[in-house]
């Protein structure tokens, strides 16, 4: 697949996507974030930062880097969540990229990153804010029990245009609904 990062097995479907893991990135995977942030198929969806940026953004305590890992422990893709040090426990996430969509990896690492925030970070709130156009996306956060709390009208211009945000969240309490056994 042309844009795919390298660090990518051949065949990203070959692990079953609940295989899915994290592990904190380190500045050896810049390289290999930025490619993923580089796909083309994502030009619309994925914001795209500099070297710079990352490297500043990954040595930030206010900012954690996950890889997103298949079971064979290759790249799958990767997560950027902020607000670490939030008194008001209100953690971001930034930006989910999975390189290769439409197989369950990103369903399946969402899960995992929620599991992590909630479990391990102890967040009260995680919120995200994502293209009312990427219909993909939306599915894959409400599917996980994300709420809609508001729209951002027009606020990003790329491309010539500018694009309508939507922010989404879910609360300490709906996790735990969603994760206690029936």
């Amino acid at each position: 697949m042309p844009g795919t990062p390298s660090s990518m097995t051949a065949d990203p479907a070959a692990a079953s996507p609940a295989e899915v893991r994290l592990r904190p990135a380190t500045d050896d995977d810049i390289p290999a974030i930025m490619d993923f942030e580089r796909i083309p198929e994502f030009h619309t969806m994925v914001g795209i930062w500099s070297e710079e940026e990352h490297r500043r953004a990954l040595n930030d305590p206010d900012v954690q880097y996950q890889m997103i890992l298949h079971g064979t422990g290759a790249a799958a893709g990767f997560a950027i969540l902020r607000g670490l040090t939030s008194p008001h426990h209100s953690i971001e996430l930034k930006r989910l990229v999975v390189g290769a969509p439409g197989n369950g990896q990103g369903q399946h690492a969402l899960h995992t990153i929620v599991d992590h925030v909630f479990q391990t970070l102890h967040a009260h709130r995680l919120w995200l804010d994502v293209f009312e156009s990427n219909a993909r996306a939306l599915h894959v956060y409400r599917k996980a029990g994300f709420q809609r709390e508001g729209t951002l009208r027009e606020a990003i211009y790329r491309d010539g245009e500018f694009h309508t945000l939507l922010l989404l969240s879910m609360l300490d309490r709906e996790y735990a609904q969603l994760t206690s056994p029936a």
